[in-house]
């Protein structure tokens, strides 16, 4: 046995020096105080206890535990944003098909249109030139019916909607700088803007269904 400060017997124990104090007044260690010094009696062969080592383990395990769960959070919010990304792209695809579609539409309407009007104009040559062959006028009534189906269908030409932005700028007497601007905006906005209805190089406008106030200030 020897004699050892509450330090000195910790370190060789392996505790600390709580631990020492606590074993002290549990009276499993004795000690004696000279010149003020606590000493304790300690065998000089004694080896550290095991207990110092299972607390660390704890810890250890502890903080595995700990970073798996932080782990695992992380994938899953990177899962979640994942899910995410994948709907917007969705998203995304299908406002530009929609808008693809949509301009096909109105496309084939216009081309319809254009068409209608030409088998008007053959219908029409070919009723003046059979008048012609059998050498009869054309009455009154027959005239006004023709002039009638030459003229393009209006109200087929409103149920469309559509005005052109060339046309529009046209008829509202804007000035040439003015107009420039404008056409710059639509320009620029026909990216991103559904508003805005391009086909080839030419825009259109709907002026019943959409505002353009914030392109035409």
């Amino acid at each position: 046995m020897a004699n050892m400060t509450i330090l000195e017997a910790a370190a060789q124990l392996g505790v600390s020096k709580e631990a020492i104090h606590n074993r002290v007044r549990r009276g499993s260690l004795v000690a004696i105080e000279i010149d003020g010094v606590k000493y304790v009696d300690i065998d000089a062969n004694a080896k550290p206890t095991a207990s110092k080592a299972k607390p660390q383990a704890r810890r250890t395990s502890t903080a595995k535990a700990g970073e798996e769960k932080y782990y695992k959070m992380l994938e899953e919010q990177n899962a979640q944003l994942q899910t995410k990304v994948e709907k917007l792209e969705g998203e995304t695809r299908s406002l530009r098909d929609q808008k693809e579609i949509m301009l096909i539409q109105e496309r084939e309407k216009i081309e319809q249109i254009y068409k209608d009007k030409d088998e008007q104009l053959k219908n029409i040559l070919n009723t003046i030139s059979a008048q012609f062959m059998l050498g009869a006028p054309i009455k009154a009534q027959e005239e006004e019916h023709l002039e009638a189906e030459i003229e393009l269908p209006v109200k087929e030409e409103k149920e469309e909607k559509l005005l052109s932005l060339k046309r529009f700028i046209k008829e509202n007497n804007y000035s040439d700088k003015k107009s420039e601007k404008i056409q710059q905006r639509f320009k620029k906005a026909s990216k991103k803007d559904d508003r805005i209805i391009r086909i080839g190089k030419k825009f259109y406008l709907d002026l019943v269904k959409y505002d353009y106030k914030d392109l035409l200030k």
